[in-house]
């Protein structure tokens, strides 16, 4: 009977296997050469970000391995460099390899949580709105007018400040994880929620849901387990897009020095602190993070926007 069951289970599996491999959206994926290569790049990336423990030769955590007799050494392809340290030190000594890797992940960590909240929130008051109209609609829809005027650098900016002021001055440091989520995720939310209440408005008008309500089927039923999985393709598109985002969002925060504090590598504040030295002869210190944020967010576009063009229904017919 075991063996039965686990059979049966692998059959399954490879059926469904087979069918997402014949699907139209893995068909384009597999013929799309700069697709492949961006998504390789991206998961390469990530995969070193999360398991940076095991990759990087340092901890630029641990303070106490930090040498001054270190700062300042070139790549080891440069003149004076040393193959211990192969993309060079930083001004404090610290392996510029080993900082990116971890700043990697401390940046994708912050995105990608103030991702998430933004979602939960957009879905949440986008369902609602789209789904009760009226009176509700009206208050949320030009909540998010309001919210769209300000740039979302400006509104982190600004959350931030007003958070910082609030909290107790010796524990500015240890929120600052928290402090920089929340400011990214409330500049993030509008764009889910609007569009989420245009796909509601449109799929609350169909049979489904008028039966379901026929039924008695309490609303909060009808709106995540009717019309939210039908709504979700447009959300995934702009999900991709918004981590790249948030990262960006999180570097340029961090660049101007409120961010997470300079003892923690992200990708901005490795930026920030080498862009003093930029002009000094150590270009390495704020090049290669810069390059690593670049190519990063690069990549995580071109998978939006290839991710957007495979799910638009018109263009479903064409190669």
């Amino acid at each position: 009977m075991p063996n039965t069951q686990t059979d049966s289970l692998l059959t399954g599996l490879k059926l469904k296997f087979l069918r997402f491999w014949d699907s139209d959206l893995c068909w384009r994926f597999r013929h799309a050469p700069v697709i492949i290569l961006s998504f390789v790049i991206a998961a390469g990336m990530i995969l070193s970000a999360v398991f940076a423990s095991w990759i990087a030769p340092y901890n630029p955590f641990d303070l106490a391995s930090f040498d001054l007799a270190n700062a300042f050494l070139p790549p080891a392809w440069e003149e004076g460099g040393s193959r211990e340290f192969l993309l060079g030190t930083d001004d404090q000594g610290r392996d510029m390899l080993s900082a990116i890797l971890y700043g990697l992940r401390v940046s994708l960590e912050i995105g990608l949580s103030s991702v998430f909240i933004s979602v939960v929130l957009g879905i949440s008051l986008g369902l609602l709105s789209g789904y009760v109209g009226g009176v509700t609609d009206a208050i949320i829809m030009r909540f998010c007018d309001v919210m769209l005027s300000f740039p979302a650098i400006l509104l982190a900016l600004l959350i931030d400040g007003v958070i910082r002021v609030v909290l107790p001055e010796g524990t500015h440091d240890e929120a600052s994880y928290a402090v920089l989520i929340f400011a990214i995720s409330l500049s993030g939310w509008v764009k889910y929620a609007r569009t989420v209440r245009g796909s509601t408005l449109a799929e609350k008008k169909r049979e489904y849901v008028q039966a379901a309500q026929v039924f008695g089927v309490s609303s909060l039923r009808i709106m995540f387990t009717h019309i939210l999985p039908n709504v979700l393709g447009p959300i995934l598109v702009l999900v991709t897009v918004q981590i790249a985002t948030a990262i960006i969002t999180e570097a340029t925060l961090s660049f101007l020095g409120v961010g997470v504090p300079p003892t923690t590598p992200s990708l901005g504040t490795l930026i920030r602190i080498g862009n003093e030295f930029l002009f000094s002869g150590e270009w390495w210190i704020t090049i290669f993070p810069g390059l690593t944020l670049i190519v990063f967010v690069l990549t995580i576009n071109l998978l939006g926007d290839w991710l957007r063009d495979a799910l638009n229904p018109k263009l479903q017919g064409q190669s």
